[in-house]
């Protein structure tokens, strides 16, 4: 499986880590009434689709960045590949 790093091009799937679903970006709020039931669900529900997943991706072997992959899991066609610092950036959550 090749990934279309967004800054390197093309890259094999062998130099990446998964890392899990791409909600993980979206951490609840540790100060919430009901925080401890936010990070029950974010640390263990999960959901387990067939078809277009969007997935974390970690380029362990190069340049170190996190990325946020969709990829149909059924197939393993990979349709959109985008920094996870851009797209926690566009949900308001950038670091």
């Amino acid at each position: 499986m090749i990934i279309n790093h967004p800054l390197l091009g093309p890259r094999d799937r062998q130099e990446f880590t998964y890392l899990g679903d791409a909600c993980l970006i979206d951490r609840p709020g540790w100060q919430a009434e009901d925080a401890m039931d936010q990070f029950f669900e974010y640390v263990y529900l999960r959901d387990d689709p067939a078809g277009e997943h969007r997935e974390l991706w970690y380029h362990e072997h190069g340049d170190r960045s996190w990325l946020v992959v969709t990829r149909n899991t059924v197939t393993h066609e990979i349709t959109n590949v985008e920094l996870a610092s851009d797209v926690a950036r566009k949900q308001g959550r950038s670091k």
